[in-house]
C-alpha cells in the first residue's frame, strides 16, 4: 500500500471537512449535504453523566485538547476552543488547526489550555453543545459547564480517549456519524500505508516517557492515547511497563533510577519541548544504562507542536506529524533491531 503524502490525505479525508466548510463562517455547522442523516434527539451516556442533545449543534465550544480537531474534521468550526500555550502558534492555534482551517475565520481563542476553564467566555459564546471528549474534566467543572450547554464527556476516564472513539462521539454528537467512520477509515488507512512502508516497527517492544520526573523516569502505560497510537503502528508496549505499573487505572507512572536500568525494550520513546529537554533528559546516568539507549533505539520526539501533536493524537494532528515521526522511530527501531 503506497504511503499517502500529509497533503493528499487532507484532501481526502480531512479535507472533507474543508469542502464542508467552505463558505461556512465561524460561528455555526457546515452545510447540511453529507452528513449521513443521524437523527436528534441524541443522548450519550459518559463517565460524568448522561448527556441529551435535543437537535443539531451549530454553536459548539470545545475545551482540553483535541476536541476542536475532531470538530473541525467534521466540518464544524467551533465558536470557541482554548488557547494552546504548548505547541501553539502566538495566537494560540496548533499548527495542522491553522492549516485545517486556511481562508476560514478562526474560532474565539479563550482562556488557555493549562489553566483552569474559561467558564464565563465560553457561556459568552452561547454555545450550543460542548465537546470534551478527550479531557480532564472534573465532576465540578462538568456540572457548572452543563449549566451552559449539553457537555459530552470522556467515556471511560480523564485523558484516555482513542482518536476513535474521539472521532466516533463527536460523530454523533454532531449527526455526522457517516463521516465520523469516513475519517476513522482513512486514518486507519493512513496508518497501515505506514506499517507497509516501515516494516522495522511491527512487533518492536517499546516503552513511552516523558523523562525524568524528580529523579525518577516517567512512564506512559499501555491505556494511553500516545502509547495507543504506536500499537496503531504495528508496535508493543514493552512487558515491563505494565509488569512495574501500581494499581489503579492511572495511566503514568514513575519508577526509581535503580530499576531504570532493568526496562527491557527495543525502543525509548521519550517527548521533549526542546533539544536542550532532550539532551539533558539523554545525559542522564540511569537513562544511558538502559538497554534500549545502549542499542540505539532511543526515538525522541523534540518540538512543543509534535509533541503536542502525538501526545493527543487526532485526525487531524495525526497525518500532520507521522511524515517527521516515522523517520524517528523506524531509524531507532532499525539500530535496535540489527
Amino acid at each position: 500500500m503506497p504511503i499517502l503524502s500529509r497533503r493528499s490525505f487532507v484532501l481526502s479525508a480531512s479535507g472533507l471537512a474543508a469542502l464542508a466548510l467552505a463558505g461556512c463562517a465561524s460561528g455555526g455547522a457546515a452545510p447540511t449535504s453529507g452528513r449521513g442523516g443521524d437523527g436528534f434527539p441524541v443522548t450519550i451516556t459518559h463517565k460524568l453523566g448522561t448527556t441529551t442533545i435535543e437537535a443539531e449543534p451549530t454553536r459548539v465550544a470545545t475545551v482540553s485538547a483535541a476536541n476542536q480537531d475532531v470538530a473541525i474534521a467534521l466540518g464544524v468550526v467551533p465558536v470557541v476552543m482554548p488557547f494552546f500555550d504548548y505547541g501553539g502558534d502566538a495566537e494560540g492555534v496548533l499548527p495542522w488547526v491553522r492549516e485545517a482551517l486556511a481562508g476560514m475565520p478562526m474560532p474565539q481563542v479563550v482562556g488557555r489550555s493549562l489553566e483552569p476553564i474559561a467558564f464565563e467566555a465560553i457561556a459568552a459564546a452561547r454555545p450550543d453543545l460542548i465537546l470534551a471528549t478527550y479531557s480532564g474534566l472534573t465532576q465540578d467543572e462538568y456540572d457548572t459547564l452543563s449549566r451552559i450547554a449539553p457537555v459530552v464527556a470522556y467515556p471511560d476516564a480523564p485523558y484516555s480517549t482513542s482518536w476513535q472513539e474521539q472521532t466516533r462521539i463527536a460523530g454523533r454528537a454532531l449527526g455526522r456519524s457517516t463521516r465520523a467512520e469516513e475519517l476513522v477509515v482513512a486514518t486507519q488507512s493512513r496508518l497501515a500505508a505506514a506499517t507497509s512502508e516501515y516494516p522495522q516497527l511491527k512487533g518492536a517492544t517499546f516503552a513511552y516517557t516523558g523523562g525524568m520526573d524528580g529523579g525518577q523516569l516517567g512512564i506512559f502505560r499501555p491505556a494511553d492515547v500516545r502509547v495507543r497510537l504506536l500499537e496503531d503502528l504495528g508496535m508493543t508496549s514493552a512487558p515491563f511497563v505494565e509488569q512495574n505499573a501500581p494499581g489503579g487505572d492511572a495511566v503514568y507512572y514513575t519508577v526509581s533510577a535503580e530499576l531504570v536500568p532493568r526496562l527491557q525494550s527495543d525502543l525509548l520513546v521519550g517527548f521533549f519541548g526542546t533539544p536542550d529537554l532532550d539532551a539533558a533528559f539523554l545525559a542522564d546516568p540511569a537513562v544511558r544504562e538502559m538497554p534500549a539507549v545502549k542499542a540505539g533505539g532511543y526515538a525522541p520526539i523534540v518540538g512543543a507542536d509534535r509533541v503536542a501533536a502525538s501526545s493527543s493524537p487526532s485526525v487531524l494532528s495525526i497525518p500532520w506529524v507521522l511524515d517527521a515521526y516515522l523517520p524517528v522511530l523506524a531509524e531507532a527501531a532499525t539500530r535496535s533491531r540489527r
